[in-house]
């Protein structure tokens, strides 16, 4: 399998408009950005992205164009699906998998768009180019969430999605051990806590608990600095095996 992270951000993507903080002065000038998170996995020629951002037409002319096989929706946020409009005359519209709530949350807004809706129900593995596939409950408030797990028989990939530190106990039974996990991390501790998400240090501290092989953090605000250890980076690839 091959992942890259199409983008690291939250809703808002680092730099802000207008914002002329630390990290997003730094990130002008270095000319690096956070996009909206969203992840996209290769495997035996089939292509599978984990959430349609609003940047996806850019997201995906960064990563070479690749043909999308199969689309996962996480949850009903507009930073998570509302770039699915962009597959619009650029190629056939691919199959989007998600939780029962979740599509009846998004698919509404491309009635005209989708052509093949897959409901999957939470802790049910179902298989799509070529893996499987199971999506867990997580708690983001007051949204109905799914995190998700990858695997080709060899290797598992975990992803959070948006959630706080109440995940449920079957799902971090799920997580645990993962080779790569990718988890929500919006603030760090010393700015402020958020209700619906993890911040940083707990990102962090949840990984090693669970014991994961290797982990990123993805899903920063601009709060984030660029030098923390661990955070994941637009256009970073990982190629297991």
């Amino acid at each position: 399998m091959e992942i890259r992270i199409l983008g690291s951000g939250d809703a808002a993507g680092t730099p802000h408009v207008g914002c002329t903080c630390e990290n997003c002065t730094y990130a002008h000038n270095a000319g690096i950005e956070r996009l909206r998170t969203s992840l996209l996995i290769t495997h035996q020629d089939h292509n599978l992205i984990i959430d349609t951002t609003p940047d996806m037409r850019r997201q995906l002319l960064q990563a070479g164009s690749p043909r999308i096989d199969a689309v996962i929706w996480t949850h009903g946020h507009y930073d998570h699906f509302m770039g699915f409009g962009d597959f619009y005359r650029v190629q056939r519209i691919p199959p989007v998998y998600g939780a029962p709530e979740v599509l009846e949350s998004c698919a509404p807004v491309f009635h005209f768009l989708i052509k093949e809706k897959r409901s999957v129900r939470v802790y049910t593995p179902f298989f799509t180019c070529g893996l499987e596939v199971t999506l867990i409950r997580v708690e983001h408030p007051d949204t109905y969430t799914t995190g998700v797990i990858v695997t080709d028989g060899k290797t598992r990939i975990a992803y959070t999605s948006d959630t706080n530190e109440h995940i449920p106990r079957e799902s971090l039974d799920l997580l645990r051990g993962a080779d790569l996990l990718f988890i929500d991390g919006l603030f760090t501790q010393s700015y402020k806590k958020v209700e619906k998400h993890l911040n940083y240090e707990e990102a962090v501290a949840l990984a090693k608990e669970l014991k994961v092989k290797d982990f990123r953090i993805v899903h920063m605000s601009h709060i984030i600095p660029f030098d923390l250890p661990y955070q994941g980076r637009d256009g970073e690839v990982f190629r297991l095996k």
